[in-house]
């Protein structure tokens, strides 16, 4: 059936389906335990880095990895490092090719974001320190300004 009383058949609506969720790559260091597991004065300095990149494997499918790393400092001392390659595999049918690229950078690793951040909560809690809840990321923000960073200034080429 492919007409759902709209006109409208549901084989050529966009779709984007998550085929699998995966680790690829993960380290979490805690370089100064036990000493560092001792309540501190006043709270870490937290820094994180996020990248997102994606390979296209099929003419439909696209393995799209979201790369965070981060770390926490106290004074000198660093509290815990941690490195995480998240993956997934996503079908895409029926997207403009315009469109393609922005859902491949900006909704897929939307999708995947939330279990990377579970996963980094769970790795820092079990390596001795409260959760690190890494706050929500804006995707689309973070698309523009790899583009800016790719373009030329004021398009002349350079």
């Amino acid at each position: 059936m492919t007409d759902q009383g709209n006109g409208v058949n549901p084989e050529q609506l966009p779709q984007l389906n998550v085929l699998a969720q995966y680790i690829k790559d993960m380290s979490f260091e805690n370089p100064h335990a036990p000493q560092s597991l001792s309540p501190q004065e006043q709270g870490p300095n937290i820094n994180i880095q996020v990248n997102v990149n994606a390979r296209q494997m099929t003419e439909s499918e696209f393995e799209v990895n979201l790369v965070m790393e981060g770390s926490a400092q106290s004074k000198d001392t660093t509290l815990f490092k941690f490195e995480l390659d998240y993956a997934g595999i996503f079908r895409l049918r029926n997207i403009p090719a315009a469109e393609l690229q922005p859902v491949v950078m900006i909704e897929c690793p939307r999708l995947l974001f939330p279990f990377a951040r579970q996963i980094i909560a769970d790795a820092v809690r079990n390596g001795g320190f409260p959760p690190l809840f890494i706050d929500p990321i804006d995707f689309m923000a973070l698309y523009r300004q790899r583009l800016a960073e790719v373009q030329p200034a004021n398009g002349l080429p350079s």
